[in-house]
């Protein structure tokens, strides 16, 4: 088992996240409400509000058109949904510093919908809904690594807990994408949405973050050895 836990915060914050706190809250809130439905019932929920590509493609209504929002904050259950906000938790509060609040707002929504858009295009004729948070957290995870690749975060590594690089961690994560899609694994995940929020959120955070912001800072820092010498 491989499970990031939480990092080492690279702010001493003069503001809490209220943004990342509260599309957390949505998210959860948006799971209780449709937990205690029937299976057909909820079968027909995220048939109307999750992201099917052939129906955004060939919509018969305006309601398709704004499914890639609305899937973003749909999950199928409580490991889908634990494992997003896991990694919202970890990495939001970091990614919305740098960005300040509106900004940050603006970028998670953006990731949600080009990952979304991602996995329709991918797929256009098919006919299974996609819902869940993960495009827009995988391009929190791309802003997270550009800013602070050298953080560390502890990590669950079987029995151990152990401080990783971010870098090392994300960069995992990012392999497991590519290689399920290379070995075309059918397990009902929509790795092409993953793909497509780290891209966007790769570009998106390059292009919106604030002057004064650096990216990769500690990839040019200075090594001390133990002599004191520098490299």
């Amino acid at each position: 088992m491989i499970l990031p836990l939480w990092d080492e915060n690279p702010f001493n914050k003069d503001r809490w996240p209220v943004v990342s706190w509260t599309l957390i809250g949505i998210n959860i809130a948006a799971f209780l409400a449709v937990s205690g439905m029937s299976d057909e019932a909820y079968q027909v929920f995220v048939d109307r509000w999750g992201l099917t590509p052939a129906a955004l493609f060939h919509p018969t209504s305006l309601l398709s058109l704004v499914t890639p929002f609305t899937a973003t904050f749909l999950h199928a259950n409580w490991v889908h949904l634990l494992s997003n906000m896991l990694m919202f938790w970890i990495v939001g509060d970091d990614v919305e510093e740098a960005l300040g609040r509106w900004r940050f707002a603006i970028f998670y929504l953006a990731c949600g919908l080009l990952g979304s858009l991602a996995y329709a295009i991918s797929a256009p004729q098919s006919t299974m809904p996609e819902i869940g948070a993960s495009g827009a957290i995988a391009g929190l995870l791309a802003a997270y690594v550009m800013f602070r690749p050298c953080k560390k975060i502890a990590t669950l590594l079987f029995w151990f807990i152990v401080r990783i690089d971010a870098y090392w961690v994300i960069g995992a994560w990012v392999l497991f994408q590519l290689g399920a899609i290379a070995l075309a694994d059918d397990d009902g995940v929509a790795y092409a949405a993953h793909i497509g929020g780290l891209a966007a959120g790769s570009v998106l955070f390059a292009l919106m973050r604030p002057a004064g912001i650096e990216l990769f800072q500690c990839l040019d820092e200075p090594k001390v050895r133990a002599d004191g010498t520098v490299t």
